[in-house]
């Protein structure tokens, strides 16, 4: 289940466009289990050593780096961000809203 579970989140993380972000629990709602943003956490977590999935686009529900630490160096995951064009003060992505990449929610 566990790694079937993550597979489905990293085909999701797959279609964050480029300079977007969303949220473990808009990934975990697009996948019909609302209740587990912490598992999408998790699988993000495993996710550094998996082909083309942009774990930096994860970002928390009011767009904190919550991530980051699990990046090498310190600010790789907002080094990343900038390249795409996110401005990011204290770990905080400004202008969220404007960011923010919606998944499509499975029927």
């Amino acid at each position: 289940m566990e790694d079937n579970f993550f597979e489905r989140v990293y085909e999701i993380v797959r279609q964050i466009p480029e300079g977007k972000v969303t949220s473990y629990g808009a990934i975990a709602k697009a996948l019909g289990t609302a209740r587990s943003a912490r598992m999408v956490g998790w699988a993000m977590n495993a996710s550094h050593n998996i082909d083309n999935v942009p774990a930096h686009r994860v970002v928390n529900r009011r767009g904190l780096l919550t991530g980051k630490h699990h990046f090498d160096g310190t600010n790789l995951m907002q080094q990343l961000l900038e390249n795409e064009g996110i401005v990011v003060v204290d770990n905080q992505i400004v202008d969220f809203e404007k960011h923010f990449w919606l998944p499509k929610v499975k029927e």
